[in-house]
């Protein structure tokens, strides 16, 4: 059940630090836990997969010179925001927008179990049973697996409760190989408004490209439901054809599928006095747009500072509170049809600095930055978000009832086609 070193037992093993869950947030932990040379510790991980290879990309922007340079697939100083009237090309120095697959991840995480002396446990974690001195890790069969001092758990989990708002982002990326020169390397596409828009919510394109034969080309929603695995590929093929792309001289190497919860709801990161959840379930998943992989970044960074300087391994709140209540009239606003996605993301980009409203969606931005981008966004409606927010906070204090209904986020469809099938 459990490895280390090549023993293999089935006692369970008292560890300092358990993580539960072997994904991206976890990945991120463990690489820095040696790069800040936290020695000493026993650690587990607890995941039923060892994940290896390609089964993921983040993108998200950054400032170039950090631990990330050696990993990166790919990055880009300029992108590209395009609506039906214009396409708009933005100079994002300082930052620079960043491209990061997951095999490189897990590949650095395994080389730093090595070097820290890392137990592995190849089972499935079902309850963290939590006294409040230590974390016993049970298998679906009750039994123990692990007692740690510290458990940080980024399996998926829902929110405390379903929010006033709760939408999904949910894409699928073709990763297209062409048989010559044909994408343009200096520059991605952030975000593409000229793909058909839903009745009821936001779609947009972008494409990211690793070289002039090789990007990936994604289409994505901000919508309430899901699409079928048809309607992925029809939009996918229609966005495509938008490019101008010629099909004949392409070929998808791999397919990409997600879904990620853009809502309201409150995750809960400290469920009992020892058990840290990161990633989503830990609130890393910027509301308003779903993007994850920077806040779960600095969440590693600081859990292993924190275990370097002696203390528990507890990160910040990934966003400040003035920017969850932000993306919640934000997110009312776009889906009473207040604004229109592209519309408001247009005049974000058009009337700020790019630096500026990137910085506002990792949630690093001052008040006074906030209150600049605000000004930008149309009054009226925004006004109306932000009064009817307030008064399903009340409803919410008046009546609890409605707070204990539950909210799952869905499973990404994902099609039986080959991802050699063009």
């Amino acid at each position: 059940m459990w490895q280390r070193g090549g023993v293999h037992s089935s006692a369970p093993v008292d560890v300092d630090l358990a993580l539960v869950g072997g994904g991206g947030a976890a990945s991120l932990v463990l690489a820095a836990l040696d790069r800040h040379d936290v020695g000493g510790l026993r650690i587990a991980v607890v995941d039923p997969v060892h994940r290896r290879g390609q089964d993921r990309t983040w993108a998200f922007w950054d400032h170039p010179g950090n631990d990330l340079d050696p990993v990166l697939a790919a990055s880009w100083q300029q992108v590209e925001v395009a609506t039906p009237e214009r396409r708009r090309v933005l100079d994002l120095t300082p930052l620079r927008y960043a491209m990061l697959r997951s095999g490189p991840v897990y590949d650095r995480a395994a080389e730093a179990e090595r070097r820290l002396g890392v137990t592995r446990i190849g089972a499935p974690a079902d309850v963290l049973d939590d006294d409040g001195d230590r974390v016993t890790v049970r298998t679906g069969d009750g039994g123990p697996v692990v007692r740690a001092s510290w458990v940080l758990d980024s399996r998926p989990r829902p929110p405390r409760r379903a929010g006033r708002t709760n939408w999904l982002q949910h894409f699928r990326g073709w990763w297209l190989e062409a048989d010559g020169p044909l994408f343009d390397p200096s520059r991605a596409i952030l975000m593409d408004f000229r793909t058909p828009q839903p009745a009821r919510g936001v779609s947009f394109g972008y494409v990211l490209p690793v070289s002039d034969r090789y990007a990936l080309v994604e289409y994505t929603e901000f919508t309430p439901s899901l699409l079928t695995d048809a309607g992925y590929d029809a939009a996918l093929a229609g966005y495509r054809d938008l490019l101008g792309l010629d099909p004949s001289r392409l070929r998808v190497r791999e397919v990409e599928n997600g879904v990620i919860p853009m809502t309201d709801a409150p995750f809960d990161p400290r469920p009992s006095p020892r058990v840290v959840r990161l990633g989503t379930a830990g609130g890393a998943t910027r509301p308003s747009t779903g993007f994850t992989f920077s806040a779960m970044h600095r969440q590693a960074e600081q859990v292993a500072r924190a275990l370097a300087a002696g203390r528990p391994p507890v990160p910040a709140p990934a966003y400040p509170r003035r920017h969850r209540w932000m993306d919640a009239v934000a997110l009312r606003a776009l889906d009473r049809g207040g604004v229109g996605g592209p519309e408001f993301f247009d005049r974000l980009f058009d009337r700020n600095p790019a630096s500026r409203v990137l910085r506002f969606l990792d949630g690093t931005t001052t008040p006074a930055e906030e209150v600049a981008l605000m000004n930008t966004t149309r009054l009226v409606p925004m006004l109306a978000a932000t009064l009817g927010d307030a008064a399903g906070r009340l409803r919410d204090r008046v009546d609890p009832t409605r707070r204990g209904t539950t909210w799952t986020v869905p499973p990404a469809v994902v099609g039986d086609r080959s991802p050699a099938d063009g």
